[in-house]
């Protein structure tokens, strides 16, 4: 039994049981009179937009903002109610932040291909700014891509490990 444990223990260590699907997001100090911490949804699609998943929202409870997030809301937020899909929570305010959603069943059951995660943010009295990043899934090596944004959004980076 303790060989078994061993060489169990020992696969282990050379081989991650799941991979990761994280986004890093800086949300920019914006130096306005009335600063309002943006509205953030995420979601990936194919390049001919036939597959659309979502993977998450971050906004304060105020729904009627949400329609500001015009690409989200045409193409899968208009035919949601709460609780949204994917992973929610409260806008967040300046500084950088990271989620992992390797652990959604939605990206799981994703078909092999080309997508691309779209990361759309709109701010009351603000703008609105939309950033695409291409990738390939699933990961059969490690993939990063980064994009950076002028106004609502700062640096996007996503990272997939198999």
């Amino acid at each position: 039994m303790r060989v078994l444990l061993t060489i169990l223990l020992a696969f282990l260590a050379g081989h991650s049981l799941a991979g990761s699907f994280s986004v890093e997001i800086e949300v920019p100090r914006l130096r306005v009179a009335e600063y309002h911490a943006p509205y953030v949804a995420f979601w990936v699609e194919s390049p001919d937009r036939s597959t659309i998943v979502p993977l998450g929202l971050w906004y304060d409870d105020q729904e009627k903002w949400l329609k500001d997030i015009r690409q989200w809301w045409r193409r899968t937020g208009r035919s949601q109610s709460k609780p949204y899909d994917g992973l929610t929570g409260a806008s967040r305010p300046p500084g950088n932040h990271s989620i992992d959603f390797a652990e959604l069943e939605a990206l799981q059951n994703l078909p092999a291909g080309d997508y691309e995660l779209v990361v759309e943010a709109a701010r009351e009295v603000g703008g609105r700014e939309v950033l695409r990043l291409p990738f390939q899934w699933p990961a059969k090596q490690p993939q990063t891509q980064q994009a950076g944004g002028d106004n609502e959004l700062g640096t996007i980076t996503l990272t997939i490990t198999p």
